[in-house]
């Protein structure tokens, strides 16, 4: 039987939820403050022990902190997801239908693109043949910002892609809608958008580029780790996963395979 929350788990559980994600040094500095707040006994070892204690208690709540790897930065983040909601509309409270209409456009434009990306001017031209109600430029522009701020998406160059809490709780609703379209990374088995693809037709596995940087560093000769065909991507180079010092992060937030439409 599962064991009773404390103020410390309350804590930083309405952290986690002021926040929606954190990386997972962020996590194991919130962790350490909430215990050192409630004067609870704390481990540099024992926040997966924490969080499932957490979680044991959000289950029937259909809901669950989960923790998953972002292929932007390859770092470990934490997200609070609703189970009960699997699809876009967990987001009706906060968009208006024309709004989500849009978002599930860019979705579409993301899946089905090489590189995981959406230009603006792409998503600028779905607005304009909305099924809902057609949606202005400046609209489009502000709910691109609303959608970035909220952590669905990421911007960078007036490309969109999909954010690591995005990808969290819509990746059921991804496997069901797009199906065949998507692919997981063949090292860490996640759903993959932003890659490199092996270049051997019969093979086309995709990968993570963190994923990339970690199975090739240090081989002078990569080869694909499925058919063994040379990998002929630039190797990019590994992120320092110490992130921010964790001395430093004592400070806490105040509660309050083969495709159907082509070659992926």
């Amino acid at each position: 039987m599962a064991g009773s929350l404390s103020d410390c788990h309350r804590r930083f559980l309405q952290s986690l939820m002021c926040n929606g994600i954190i990386v997972r040094s962020k996590a194991i500095a919130l962790h350490r403050n909430c215990c050192e707040v409630h004067n609870t006994h704390y481990t540099r070892d024992g926040l997966d022990e924490f969080i499932d204690l957490i979680n044991s208690h959000l289950e029937p709540l259909f809901m669950q902190i989960r923790k998953s790897v972002s292929e932007e930065d390859g770092l470990q983040y934490y997200a609070l997801v609703n189970m009960a909601e699997t699809d876009i509309t967990r987001m009706s409270s906060d968009y208006a239908d024309n709004e989500l209409e849009l978002f599930r456009k860019t979705m579409d434009l993301i899946v089905d693109s090489e590189s995981g990306r959406a230009s603006s001017t792409d998503i600028l031209n779905c607005a304009d043949s909305l099924n809902t109600r057609k949606m202005k430029k400046k609209e489009t522009e502000l709910l691109l910002t609303r959608l970035v701020r909220d952590k669905w998406l990421n911007e960078k160059h007036g490309e969109y892609t999909l954010s690591t809490r995005c990808i969290m709780e819509m990746e059921q609703y991804i496997q069901k809608i797009y199906q065949d379209m998507v692919k997981t990374c063949a090292i860490c088995h996640n759903v993959v958008f932003q890659s490199q693809m092996c270049d051997n037709m019969s093979c086309g596995i995709k990968m993570h580029i963190p994923c990339v940087a970690k199975y090739f560093k240090g081989r002078s000769d990569p080869q694909c780790p499925v058919c063994n065909a040379f990998w002929p991507h630039e190797i990019p180079e590994i992120r320092d996963t110490a992130q921010v010092p964790l001395e430093m992060e004592n400070t806490a937030p105040t509660p309050s395979t083969s495709h159907s439409r082509r070659r992926r």
